[in-house]
């Protein structure tokens, strides 16, 4: 079960249009959706949660965080020098009808351009899985479970107390569900923008790795990242998604966007 510790900040645990591709009229409607935001990945054994789903013209993807298929050490957490499985590798969504395919990790990525930043190094942690064009798509529902949305997606970062809410799905909470919503605050936003520290009730445990986080108005913000053991004891490092997209972008011919939930966001009833 994956989940990386930093010992930097801790021990490791293109702004996106929505709904724009004929593949988003295929969803299935959140109620009966098997594959959604929240789902359990598994790649070679490593457990994840799935985060956000993405579409182009054709194809619907998954999101999940590039240490996801890491084959180090939990404590591997540069990305630029991280060993990792291939393109190509086939990774078990829950709720699908056959194993999607990893088309993309932002480590992989960053190590054949030879990225030398060492921000971008440590949090860019972002992978999409391309899910089975026959049956998947009208399988899927963008909606996060719970809080509903995604609305859209965060460009600006988060300050040191705003509301951050999240959905975990590890297994080392034993099926009980209503452990996997979680809502939290966030430290602020470090590293050039790439990474949110965030305290949560409760706080990111191996298998939530890679889950979605998003901001007090629903908009996506990021990627489970990291459980800090230092400064900040057990708080949890969110990658930034809008940076990671913008990364992916500008590095590959992928055109992905992020697509919108169609359940209404929730999360804005809370205090």
């Amino acid at each position: 079960m994956s989940l990386r510790t930093s010992m930097a900040s801790a021990v490791a645990v293109g702004a996106a249009l929505v709904l724009a591709s004929p593949a988003a009229a295929q969803f299935a409607p959140a109620a009966t959706a098997p594959v959604h935001p929240g789902v359990m990945t598994y790649t070679e054994g490593a457990q994840c949660t799935a985060n956000f789903v993405f579409t182009d013209a054709t194809s619907v993807y998954i999101g999940q965080a590039a240490h996801c298929s890491g084959t180090g050490a939990a404590t591997e957490t540069n990305g630029c020098d991280a060993a990792s499985r291939p393109l190509g590798t086939k990774v078990t969504v829950r709720g699908a009808s056959k194993p999607g395919t990893l088309v993309y990790n932002s480590w992989l990525t960053m190590q054949a351009k030879g990225e030398t930043d060492p921000d971008t190094c440590q949090y860019n942690d972002f992978a999409l899985v391309k899910l089975d064009p026959a049956d998947d798509y009208e399988r899927t529902n963008p909606s996060i479970p719970f809080w509903g949305g995604p609305t859209g997606l965060n460009t600006t970062g988060t300050a040191t107390s705003d509301k951050v809410l999240s959905y975990g799905n590890s297994s080392l909470r034993l099926g009980v569900t209503l452990l996997s919503p979680k809502q939290g605050v966030s430290v602020g936003t470090e590293a050039g923008g790439w990474n949110h520290p965030v305290y949560t009730v409760t706080p990111g445990v191996p298998g939530d790795s890679g889950s979605a986080f998003i901001d007090r108005q629903g908009r996506a913000l990021g990627v489970l990242s990291t459980l800090a053991i230092l400064p900040l004891p057990l708080s949890n490092g969110v990658s930034d998604l809008n940076l990671a997209l913008d990364y992916l972008a500008a590095n590959t011919t992928f055109t992905v966007t992020l697509a919108k939930g169609d359940v209404p966001f929730r999360g804005g009833l809370l205090p």
